[in-house]
């Protein structure tokens, strides 16, 4: 960058016309050859450096090897507030761009790069052109010549704060990416995972990698569709307000797991476009399974001691005991069965079973039953007598053998051989899980009260056991009670 300093090339032999982003350097400034000359060529390579220059995100000016200022883009202009026409042409900052007491030593260190290799970072102080100072951080590296030695630097700065913003913004994504302790997934907007962290691929079943671009249909089994509806609602919209508690079911090679993932979304905006496009959604979840079947059971059980308490209010209004008894079985199906039956024991209460083999088939006979068409409360019915056709090995038969709980269910049968498994257990055909609890008072099993379920329900569990042999408990000390009073 040495050299004599003529009227059109005031900083050497090399010119520089065009390059000083936003100088007025351009205005008719030619040289011997001519403007129409092979001058025209190094023109629009400036031009283009000086367009490339003024595009940056980032603040820069340039040396030359006597510390003259050569460049300075309008991001510069704009932190500084000095234009290039002010500031190109000037000897180092001291006196305008820092203070002259700090002069001496910044100028030192800036240009101490063009004899240090690589990049030489710094923080000091600048001053703006109104007086204030702003804070900067400096990246400063030589500009070598043809024969490779420094001709000048260039410097490129940043205000600290908002280098401080990016490097927190970059060391927070790779946290999320690498040590977060929930799930963070970036869904492309086709809506498929981009990047997956540690978390999320484990609880997804897979590794990082091979869950990349794949459909979520091919990692989840259920719960598909409620969260492809999230992600393009995020997209549209924006982020909900609170996160979202969504049910899943994962494909894993032990099975499908069922699991509740609390969900937070957040719309990518590229911050390169003039107007927001999103480039995809942030997913983070958090299992909370155990937490949230947690709290089911516990309002499950405070529902089902709400309705026995109410049960047992309503039944003590009851003049007749087996009244009482429906009673106890309208208000412990509410939530709990879609139908219920209770079967007395043909011929009397019978006591435990003693292992003999030639005890005597046990016969039961209907006593009330909820309608099996529409909702309604118990109807009593075996005014007759007559005996249920149940076969030997039916639950409610077994019940009664066995003096406790027993549980069946159709399981995944197709519809028409759910209903043939139905109606051969004497049962509605919309039924496919079934219940049995022993009637049991004063030692000895009086009958047996059945609760059925239908396709739209889960299976019967052990909790579901013990509440039924709660209800079972007070149905019996009403039948036995009604017995009491007819002898």
């Amino acid at each position: 960058m040495k050299g004599n300093r003529g009227t059109d090339e005031p900083y050497g032999g090399r010119s520089l016309q065009g390059v000083q982003v936003s100088a007025s350097r351009r205005s008719g400034a030619t040289d011997e050859r001519g403007a129409d000359g092979p001058e025209q060529p190094d023109r629009e390579g400036a031009d283009l450096l000086a367009a490339l220059l003024d595009g940056m995100d980032a603040a820069l000016c340039a040396f030359d090897a006597d510390g003259v200022v050569t460049h300075w883009n309008r991001e510069a202009e704009r932190i500084l507030g000095w234009t290039a026409a002010e500031a190109v042409g000037r000897k180092g900052f001291a006196g305008w761009a820092v203070r002259s007491a700090d002069a001496e030593e910044i100028e030192g260190r800036l240009l101490a790069a063009m004899r240090a290799p690589g990049r030489q970072v710094h923080e000091f102080a600048l001053l703006t052109k109104d007086g204030g100072r702003v804070l900067v951080r400096t990246q400063s590296a030589a500009v070598r010549g043809p024969d490779g030695e420094p001709a000048g630097l260039y410097c490129a700065f940043s205000e600290v704060h908002t280098q401080i913003d990016l490097e927190r913004s970059i060391a927070l994504s790779e946290s999320l990416f690498e040590e977060a302790s929930w799930g963070v997934v970036l869904v492309d907007a086709d809506l498929r995972p981009a990047v997956v962290n540690a978390h999320a691929a484990r609880a997804l079943g897979t590794g990082r990698t091979s869950v990349l671009g794949r459909p979520l249909g091919d990692l989840l089994s259920q719960g598909v569709e409620e969260l492809e509806s999230a992600l393009t609602h995020v997209l549209a919209e924006g982020a909900p307000r609170a996160p979202a508690d969504i049910w899943v079911s994962v494909r894993t090679p032990d099975g499908e797991r069922r699991r509740c993932w609390s969900s937070g979304f957040l719309r990518l905006a590229s911050p390169l476009a003039e107007e927001p496009v999103p480039l995809g959604v942030g997913w983070l979840f958090l299992d909370v399974t155990e937490a949230r079947q947690a709290e089911q059971e516990a309002s499950q059980l405070r529902f089902r001691s709400q309705q026995l308490h109410r049960a047992a209010r309503a039944a003590a209004e009851c003049e007749d005991p087996a009244e009482a008894a429906t009673v106890q079985l309208d208000f412990a199906l509410a939530g709990f069965a879609d139908h219920a039956l209770i079967d007395r024991v043909a011929g009397g209460p019978v006591g435990d079973p003693d292992g003999t083999e030639d005890a005597a088939p046990v016969r039961l006979v209907r006593l009330a039953a909820t309608p099996s068409g529409a909702p309604g409360p118990s109807l009593r019915s075996g005014v007759a007598g007559l005996p249920v056709r149940y076969d030997q090995g039916h639950p409610a038969v077994q019940c009664v053998e066995r003096a406790g709980s027993v549980r069946a269910s159709a399981g995944t049968m197709a519809a028409d051989r759910a209903r043939a498994w139905a109606r051969a257990r004497q049962w509605p055909d919309d039924t496919v899980h079934g219940l049995c609890a022993a009637l049991r008072s004063r030692g000895r099993t009086l009958g047996v009260v059945t609760f059925l379920r239908g396709a739209g329900r889960s299976a019967f569990e052990r909790a579901d056991a013990a509440h039924a042999e709660d209800v079972a408990l007070r149905i019996a000390a009403a039948l036995d009670l009604a017995d009491a009073a007819g002898e």
